[in-house]
């Protein structure tokens, strides 16, 4: 049995109000590294075989800081391209509040499975989850039966992965929220995968109060939504504006 802790990274300067996409040379600003660290801590004691990361340097950053924290258990971090953000296209750096007024930001909550985002290098959702799942299995595969392995990725992706462990059709994903430096735990078994931790991050359950701080740092319910005039029922893309 298979277990495979799905981590978001941490919050950058643009989380929430810029949807980054693959822009190179985005890191972990001084929240986001506060969260990696606190997120290393609780991971110190699991024994992991191996990191895999996306290519990008928020990720990157977050998963070194898991691995320079493992209490005996020593890993080198993995990068695989098939973890890496959606590719946004025309999309990528772009201000959240430009985007919602876009027609086709309205096909991305309701209707997901439908969308490629514009330009030539944009992707499909489907194209994302259907690479993500595939790199799950492939390591999976490589790692064995009993391994427990991190991979730290962003919010769309993981939700594509998790929206596949439930059984949820790829147009639900969007009721699923990611939070930054969130760990979601999926065990994978010969029959099915079983989804036992979604987007934890270590916190008691918010109250109102709580949950509109958590928005102003860019997560579903964010600050750029709320500028926008979007409704607070309507997600965010990657959970956290395209983290």
């Amino acid at each position: 049995m298979t277990l495979v802790l799905l981590v978001r990274h941490g919050l950058t300067a643009g989380t929430g109000s810029v949807l980054t996409g693959r822009t190179p040379g985005i890191g972990l600003d001084d929240r986001g590294r506060d969260q990696a660290a606190a997120l290393a801590a609780r991971l110190a004691g699991v024994a992991l075989d191996a990191i895999v990361s996306s290519p990008l340097q928020r990720c990157r950053e977050t998963a070194a800081t898991i691995a320079a924290v493992r209490d005996g258990h020593p890993v080198a971090v993995t990068e695989d391209a098939r973890f890496a953000e959606v590719a946004y296209g025309d999309w990528t750096g772009k201000p959240i509040k430009r985007l919602v007024k876009e027609p086709l930001w309205r096909v991305v909550q309701a209707h997901p499975s439908a969308v490629r985002f514009p330009g030539p290098d944009g992707e499909s959702l489907p194209g994302v989850q259907a690479r993500a799942v595939a790199a799950i299995r492939d390591w999976n595969a490589r790692l064995g039966p009993k391994a427990a392995y991190v991979v730290c990725s962003h919010g769309d992706v993981i939700k594509s992965i998790l929206a596949d462990s439930l059984g949820m059709h790829l147009d639900m994903f969007q009721r699923i929220q990611v939070d930054p430096c969130s760990v979601s735990v999926i065990r994978y078994t010969p029959l099915r995968p079983f989804v036992i931790r979604m987007n934890d991050t270590g916190a008691g359950v918010p109250g109102p109060a709580a949950e509109s701080a958590a928005g102003q740092a860019g997560t579903a319910n964010g600050q750029a939504a709320g500028r926008s005039g979007v409704s607070d029922g309507d997600a965010v893309i990657g959970g956290g504006a395209g983290g």
